[in-house]
C-alpha cells in the first residue's frame, strides 16, 4: 500500500508516522519538505493548494492522510484568506485528485463547526454553526472533500495534545512551578484527545477499509477520548497529578481559581461545548475509546520521566 502523508510536522502528523509505517510505504511531507522524486521541486504547502494536488498527482497514493491544518484559531480572525485555502481549498483539491486516482482520503477536523450551545453532545447529524473562520473553513474542508466523490473518513476531534510540542498541560506545568495563583476557564466543556489515539484509529479504520473493501465504512465521524472536564478540572488533574509525582509545584490546590471565558477574550469565540458522541465510531469500526484521563497520564509520564 502507497501512503501519502501531509502535515508529518504537526502533532498528529508525527504520531501518523508511527503507525501508519505498519500498513504500507509511507511518503511523508510538510509545507517546508520538497516533493518525492517524480516532483521534487514541490512542496506540500497547503497555502498553495494547487502545488499540493501537483503532488497527490506525482506519487499517485492508494491512501491520502492529511494532518496539515491551520490551527491558529485567533491568527485565522484576522487571514481568513489563508485560513481558506489551507483548511478547505487544498483539502478540497486533494480530494478531487483522489477520486481521479480511487485513493482513500482520511482528513481531521474540529469540534469547531458547532456553536457550543447547550449541554448535549454533538453526532454527526447534528446542524453546525460555526462561531469563527477556523471553524468556518474547516466545516468547508469537509464540505468539499465530500462533494468530491472520493472515498473518505473524515474525523472531527477536540482538545488535541501530543507530549511532542506544546500543550495545555505543558503550559500548566509551568505557570504552576511559577506561580502562587492561577486562574483556568471553568465553562468550556470538552475531552483532551490524544494525537498518538488518532493515529492508531486512523491506522485501524484503513486498513478495516482496505481489508474487507466495505465502502459503507467511509464516511464522517467523531473521534475524541471518552469522559469530559473543563480546562480548569483538567488544570488540577494535571497539576494533581504532577504534585504526587514529585514535579516542582509551587501553587497551593486552594490556589487554583476558575473563571469565565469571559475573563480572557480572544479574537476567535470559543465553543463552550465541545462535546462530541462517538457512538457511531465505536459501533461501526468496533473499537472502545479510552477515557481522557488515560491518555494525560500516559502523556504526562512522558513528558516528565515519572
Amino acid at each position: 500500500m502507497k501512503i501519502l502523508l501531509l502535515g508529518k510536522g504537526g502533532q498528529v502528523g508525527w504520531e501518523l508516522q508511527r503507525s501508519l509505517a505498519l500498513l504500507g510505504q509511507v511518503t511523508a511531507l510538510d509545507f517546508d519538505s520538497m516533493g518525492p522524486e517524480a516532483a521534487p521541486h514541490l512542496r506540500a504547502d497547503f497555502s498553495h493548494p494547487e502545488q499540493v494536488a501537483a503532488i497527490v498527482q506525482a506519487v499517485k497514493p492508494d491512501v491520502i492522510v492529511n494532518a496539515a491544518a491551520h490551527t491558529a484559531v485567533d491568527k485565522a480572525e484576522s487571514e481568513p484568506e489563508l485560513a481558506r485555502a489551507i483548511n478547505a481549498t487544498a483539502p478540497g483539491l486533494i480530494a478531487i485528485e483522489a477520486a481521479k486516482l480511487g485513493a482513500l482520503l482520511v482528513h481531521y477536523s474540529t469540534d469547531y463547526v458547532f456553536d457550543g450551545s447547550g449541554s448535549a453532545a454533538r453526532n454527526e447529524s447534528s446542524p453546525t454553526a460555526p462561531l469563527s473562520v477556523y471553524g468556518r473553513t474547516k466545516l468547508e474542508g469537509e464540505q468539499l472533500i465530500q462533494q468530491s466523490g472520493c472515498a473518505h473518513f473524515i474525523f472531527r476531534t477536540s482538545w488535541v495534545y501530543a507530549a511532542r510540542g506544546g500543550n495545555f498541560a505543558k503550559t500548566m506545568l509551568r505557570l504552576a512551578a511559577e506561580r502562587d495563583q492561577l486562574k483556568v476557564i471553568n465553562d468550556q466543556i470538552g475531552a483532551p484527545t490524544g494525537a498518538d489515539l488518532l493515529a492508531d484509529v486512523t491506522a485501524h479504520a484503513i486498513r478495516a477499509f482496505r481489508q474487507a473493501q466495505r465502502p459503507e465504512l467511509i464516511g464522517l465521524y467523531h473521534l475524541v477520548a471518552q469522559g469530559e472536564t473543563s480546562w480548569f478540572d483538567y488544570a488540577r488533574f494535571v497539576i494533581e497529578w504532577a504534585r504526587a509525582h514529585g514535579q516542582p509545584i509551587k501553587v497551593a490546590p486552594e490556589a487554583i481559581e476558575s473563571t469565565g471565558t469571559a475573563s480572557y477574550p480572544t479574537p476567535a469565540q470559543r465553543p463552550l461545548n465541545s462535546r462530541l458522541d462517538t457512538t457511531k465510531l465505536q459501533q461501526t469500526l468496533g473499537l472502545t475509546l479510552p477515557h481522557w484521563e488515560q491518555g494525560v497520564q500516559r502523556m504526562l509520564t512522558e513528558i516528565t520521566g515519572k
